[in-house]
């Protein structure tokens, strides 16, 4: 029985070669994605994203000459850029990880991950949700705390939002997903939903990923015991 839906497109930007033929060979196994083509660093990637329009990349962090950090900016904040890149680090505590969710990651992925978790890691964040460990969740609430005095400019934006939609959207930093932000609201999942798409029309953001990033920033969720 064949499936009516499009594979996930994937392209893996990799300074080394084992890295981007191992994940290859696993993600070309899932029966519901493609890779459709690799880079060896940042500005290859930029160029081949251009030309291939993959649905998520695959990006390594630290690559010589045009870097992951630089790359996912230029590939996200490409006007109607609808890519999603997943930040590939050797390190949970990554001190580039940070930098790469505020540039327009939506996650990032250990390149020690298995098979199941690389394959579900790009389903996640193809469908636009967020991909944050708890320890990156945990270490992206010490980074804002260390940076002083929520920004005012972001500030006067959260104003624009409902009192519900500031609820949702702190729940959403929390690293809530819809269904447990409905649960926890004791309302429909799709009501939820609602809610997060027009959080980020309102503010701007591409993604939950960068709503989380959004709430830290503002000050509207405020480290407690870190």
């Amino acid at each position: 029985m064949t499936t009516s839906h499009a594979p996930i497109r994937v392209m893996i930007a990799d300074d080394q070669m084992m890295v981007r033929q191992g994940f290859t060979v696993l993600l070309n196994a899932q029966p519901d994605i493609e890779v459709v083509g690799q880079a060896v660093d940042g500005a290859e990637a930029m160029a081949k994203v251009a030309e291939l329009r993959p649905d998520v990349v695959l990006m390594d962090i630290r690559m010589p000459g045009v870097g992951g950090i630089e790359a996912t900016a230029g590939i996200t904040r490409e006007p109607g850029s609808e890519v999603k890149v997943l930040v590939l680090t050797t390190f949970d505590l990554d001190e580039y990880v940070y930098e790469a969710l505020r540039a327009g990651a939506s996650g990032f992925l250990l390149k020690d991950a298995s098979a199941d978790q690389l394959a579900e890691a790009v389903r996640v964040v193809a469908a636009g949700e967020a991909l944050l460990s708890p320890n990156i969740t945990k270490r992206l609430i010490t980074e804002f705390s260390r940076m002083g005095a929520p920004r005012g400019p972001l500030k006067q934006r959260v104003e624009e939002l409902t009192e519900r939609e500031t609820e949702v959207l702190a729940l959403i930093a929390q690293g809530l997903s819809n269904a447990e932000i409905a649960a926890r609201l004791v309302v429909a999942e799709q009501t939820v939903k609602t809610h997060v798409g027009r959080i980020l029309v309102k503010l701007g953001l591409r993604d939950r990923t960068q709503a989380a990033v959004f709430a830290y920033e503002t000050g509207l969720i405020r480290p407690s015991g870190y």
